[in-house]
């Protein structure tokens, strides 16, 4: 049971320290959700093309997120960080 609680902490961890993750994730499945859904008023467009387009569209959700998540992170390692490491110095 330990091992459960060790594998659920670690991934509330993780989601923590990279919250674009799981939005990345649930973005791409509802994008292809979505357009499998479509699939059935697609009209006269060719099945290859519309899941080409549904690629790109996942793809570029997940991309996005990724980017988003790195900024993020950046912003948080270089930005507040040293605020407040300059804060706790000035308070010593």
């Amino acid at each position: 049971m330990s091992a459960y609680d060790e594998n659920e902490s670690k991934l509330m961890r993780k989601v923590k320290e990279n919250p674009f993750v799981p939005v990345g994730i649930a973005g791409f499945f509802a994008i292809v959700g979505y357009r499998l859904m479509k699939m059935k008023n697609r009209g006269d467009t060719k099945m290859s093309v519309h899941l080409i387009h549904m690629r790109v569209a996942a793809q570029g959700f997940v991309v996005g997120a990724m980017t988003v998540g790195v900024l993020y992170s950046m912003y948080r390692d270089f930005i507040v960080k040293p605020r407040e490491e300059q804060k706790s110095m000035q308070n010593k």
